[in-house]
């Protein structure tokens, strides 16, 4: 059984995307969230709802106090780091839905590259209390195990030992996002194209991860505008329906990578939270314009077109060789670049990529887009959305 879409996206906003943005990141997330609200063309004292992620250092008292809120019905956070993306705009949907809000921002905003490097250890070294993050930590940081890329690099390498997939395989994917970016002037690297060659010859972050298959580390802000499905058609921009909004975490996860799983070479969360979303929304691979699919690292994209039911369980590799990923492909992906070429705001720049190309304002239109589906980070507690035109 389906269910009826219970919110649209009636706002987009974000602030650029850069290495030291020079200003805090609450300032960010103020930015983001006027440009959104300015977007839809609703006044802050439309506004009742404040979701976000909970590694967000911008509390949701604040940010209504500096944008001028009149009250707050219902706020949130979603858990799992980069997972959380969608999840918030599922979480959103369920306050709209039940009446416990109408209008609902969603933001994120970070100085992720000038202020808290993901990427350094240092980021993991410091909790001495017991908590839960700590002890995970205690069975890794004692063997050098300190960073997202070696966290998630075994899943990778075994990825490549059953299936047959290589480095070049990964590296097409980063290629063809590059590709993306060049079009896309708000992309890092809109003016830095990228080759298979250059991608090879990148120096190795944990293996089997080189350079060019990671993220990268961004200082920015994003934020969506949620509100019920009859006040959206009344508003400046055509509303972008959630037709499907769903969380998953798969068997035997613990930490940000299922290390302890029988199968590491699949996205078992995607597959997880992919089955909810077709669904609740009636939907099937084959029914999805394009996919904006969370690039925290290359080997990732293609894990999860599998996990999706996009091709089979190793077949993804074939499938960017082919140019399936591509703006003519089967399933264009992460045509605005991606975090691995646009910007890494955890994947709340993906989710304006996919309502830009539902629009039909996107610099990488797809031709006709209708549909597409949205995952948060794989291999960890993640998130997913089934966006759809309405206009």
């Amino acid at each position: 059984m389906t269910h009826p879409p219970s919110a649209a996206i009636v706002g987009v906003g974000s602030t650029e995307f850069s290495k030291a943005s020079g200003r805090s990141e609450l300032r960010l997330a103020l930015e983001a969230c006027t440009l959104a609200l300015a977007d839809a063309g609703l006044d802050p004292s439309d506004v009742d709802g404040l979701v976000t992620m909970t590694m967000d250092d911008n509390d949701e008292p604040a940010v209504a106090h500096y944008l001028g809120l009149d009250a707050l019905t219902f706020f949130a956070r979603t858990a799992g780091g980069g997972g959380g993306g969608p999840g918030t705009l599922a979480l959103a949907s369920m306050a709209i839905a039940t009446g416990r809000a109408r209008t609902v921002i969603c933001y994120r905003a970070m100085n992720e590259r000038s202020q808290g490097r993901f990427g350094q250890p240092s980021r993991y070294a410091g909790d001495r209390a017991a908590t839960a993050a700590a002890v995970t930590m205690s069975w890794a940081a004692p063997f050098g195990m300190v960073t997202p890329a070696a966290f998630f690099a075994p899943s990778f390498r075994r990825y490549m030992h059953e299936y047959g997939a290589t480095s070049e395989d990964f590296g097409r994917q980063a290629v063809v996002q590059r590709a993306y970016a060049n079009k896309n002037p708000q992309a890092f690297f809109h003016d830095r194209p990228l080759t298979l060659d250059d991608h090879q010859s990148s120096r190795m972050i944990a293996d089997p991860l080189r350079l060019f298959d990671c993220c990268q580390e961004s200082d920015g802000g994003v934020a969506l505008v949620l509100t019920a499905p009859d006040h959206a058609k009344d508003l400046r921009q055509p509303p972008v329906a959630v037709l499907g909004a769903a969380m998953g975490v798969g068997p035997r996860q613990y930490g940000v990578a299922p290390l302890y799983r029988d199968d590491l070479a699949v996205a078992a969360e995607t597959r997880v939270m992919g089955d909810q979303l077709w669904a609740q929304s009636g939907l099937g691979p084959g029914d999805m314009d394009l996919a904006i699919l969370y690039d925290h690292f290359s080997p990732a994209v293609l894990m999860q077109l599998e996990a999706l039911g996009f091709c089979g369980l190793g077949e993804a590799p074939g499938l960017v060789r082919d140019g399936g990923t591509e703006i003519d492909g089967v399933i264009p992906t992460n045509t605005n670049g991606g975090q691995l070429s646009e910007g890494y705001i955890h994947g709340f720049n993906g989710l304006a990529e996919a309502v830009r190309q539902l629009r039909g304002t996107a610099v990488n239109q797809v031709t006709g887009a209708a549909h597409a589906v949205v995952t948060g980070g794989s291999h960890a507690p993640t998130s997913g959305v089934v966006l759809g035109r309405t206009a």
